[in-house]
């Protein structure tokens, strides 16, 4: 199966193109913001790259949070459009589903929401034991010390170090983005359903008054 792997929904914008679990090319580069102007080049690029037509893929993947909002929209609406204009179908992924994707055991996906928060999610094996949530920074490393009493796992993510004291012995993988190539083999296993962005918390971003 052929299929493009998108991710705009944290630090970087990235591509990925894959041939099965096999990788043709990918790109990512880390942006704070930009990911707008750049996802449709970008995607371009790394279609060129793989020796690929648009229309010779199968499926489009993309991350649906949580992240930035303006990412997060900018992510979503390119991949609905582009499956929409291929007829393939469209997978959505969890972003920190597909950063703890890259390792094994028992796994703490930390994304720094900021304001004394981070996005956590914990797995085993890749099983999530239990859904994303935005918790405050005492209330996720005690998760974390729970998760973790049985031996050490993995901390994985741009918010690992702030609950590193939580497991001192877990593996500590300080990451600001999902790997695309790790996305679009996640993407392989899953199945097409309808998509929404996963939000955990309102805008920071407030309207005039």
């Amino acid at each position: 199966m052929r299929l493009i792997a998108l991710d705009t929904c944290l630090g970087a914008c990235s591509v990925a193109v894959l041939d099965g679990a096999r990788v043709l090319a990918w790109r990512s580069e880390a942006m704070a913001r930009g990911h707008q102007e750049r996802l449709a080049p970008m995607a371009h690029e790394v279609m060129a790259e793989a020796g690929l037509r648009f229309s010779d893929l199968e499926r489009v993947a993309v991350t649906v949070g949580p992240g930035s909002f303006t990412g997060l929209r900018v992510g979503i609406a390119f991949a609905k459009g582009l499956s929409g204009a291929l007829d393939v179908p469209l997978v959505g992924i969890g972003g920190l589903e597909a950063m703890a994707a890259a390792a094994t055991g028992r796994v703490a996906a930390v994304i720094d929401a900021h304001r004394d928060q981070v996005y956590l999610q914990i797995f085993d094996d890749g099983a999530p034991l239990g859904p994303p949530a935005a918790l405050g920074l005492a209330e996720a490393r005690r998760h974390v010390s729970e998760a973790m009493a049985e031996g050490p796992g993995t901390l994985i993510g741009s918010g690992a170090a702030l609950l590193q004291a939580a497991a001192p012995g877990a593996e500590l993988r300080e990451v600001g983005a999902c790997d695309p190539r790790r996305l679009g083999r996640l993407a392989l296993t899953l199945e097409p359903a309808p998509i929404q962005p996963l939000y955990l918390r309102a805008p920071d971003a407030r309207a005039p008054a």
